[in-house]
């Protein structure tokens, strides 16, 4: 399984693990965290775009 990594270009901390990591594969959206890359969460694009469209619009603004 040939699996294209991708971070944002944001990442730029210094630490080099501190991000989230994205890829597509066999039609589902792969998430993982660069300081423990054996942990994968697989979902799909739709899925994706509602959690996204909720970033955006503020819903999760109070979970801090």
């Amino acid at each position: 399984m040939d699996i294209q990594w991708r971070k944002s270009s944001k990442s730029t901390d210094g630490a080099g693990n501190n991000c989230l990591e994205v890829a597509e594969h066999g039609g589902e959206i792969l998430m993982r965290e660069s300081d423990n890359p054996g942990v994968v969460i697989h979902t799909t694009p739709a899925k994706l775009r509602a959690f996204l469209g909720g970033v955006k619009e503020g819903e999760f603004d109070d979970l801090t």
